[in-house]
């Protein structure tokens, strides 16, 4: 077939926009990383513009991409629409949107307010907005693209109550809630952006805890994996190229996960 693209050529997204939010944490650093690596131009954003733009001038830059860097917090609609239009501004477009950052709620089951759980759920909420922007923007252009929703192992299954306890709070619940809901909204918004050329897939990461985590606790939830070990940020790097390239042209509401064998028991 004369027309057959190359598995280099799939993978490749040079000439690519990607914006990723929460790019400056544990696993956001990777998945940043692969996207350039593989040829992207990498808009990171960060509630703080100077530490967005900091981390997007350390990022290797392959070709003619250039990284950028813009202010955007999840939990404000303007800053998010201003956050995706100076993304616009700074790149020329964007193919590739990472949903990635989200607030943390630091209560579990036991002691979560109202108010808590709710500001945590307005994750998901600022994770459609952006979504749609990407979506109205994409369909402005005529180029169609590529949205990663990031989901979470909690998600899918309920946690270990034994692996939290004595040495710290339980898995809490508001995150559950939130990332079992971004996993329905995959599902939604690829069925209803289809036929424009928008794909929206989640990837879905099992256990990655971040270095400052208990490392009792690591040990404990090392034992719950079948490969018997927590993973590590770069093994979700292959992914998130998967996802964001023409490498998965016909995959759209689907949800990758990458957890060890963890939902397989």
């Amino acid at each position: 077939m004369t027309n057959e693209p190359t598995i280099q050529q799939l993978f490749d997204l040079s000439g690519k926009v990607a914006l990723i939010t929460g790019a400056t944490g544990y696993l956001g650093q990777a998945l940043s990383r692969a996207l350039a690596e593989a040829g992207a131009s990498v808009v990171i954003s960060s509630r703080e513009q100077a530490k967005a733009q900091a981390a997007a001038d350390e990022m290797p830059a392959t070709g003619k991409a250039k990284h950028h860097g813009v202010r955007l917090d999840y939990m404000d609609e303007a800053s998010i629409e201003q956050g995706f239009a100076d993304a616009v501004a700074d790149a020329g477009r964007v193919d590739i949107l990472v949903n990635n950052g989200y607030e943390r709620v630091t209560a579990d089951w036991t002691n979560v307010t109202s108010e808590q759980f709710t500001r945590q759920l307005t994750n998901a909420t600022g994770c459609f907005l952006l979504a749609r922007e990407m979506y109205q923007h994409a369909v402005r252009r005529g180029g169609g693209g590529s949205i990663i929703m990031i989901g979470s192992m909690y998600g899918l299954v309920g946690s270990y109550p034994d692996a939290y306890a004595g040495i710290c709070m339980a898995s809490p619940v508001a995150y559950h809630a939130l990332k079992g809901g971004v996993l329905s909204m995959t599902r939604h918004l690829a069925v209803y952006w289809a036929k424009d050329g928008v794909r929206v897939n989640c990837l879905t990461p099992g256990p990655f805890p971040a270095t400052g985590v208990n490392p009792q606790l690591k040990e404990r939830l090392s034992t719950k994996s079948p490969m018997r070990r927590m993973g590590r940020p770069d093994e979700l790097k292959g992914a998130v190229v998967f996802l964001a390239s023409e490498a998965s042209s016909y995959m759209t509401g689907q949800n990758l996960i990458i957890d060890g064998g963890w939902s397989a028991w």
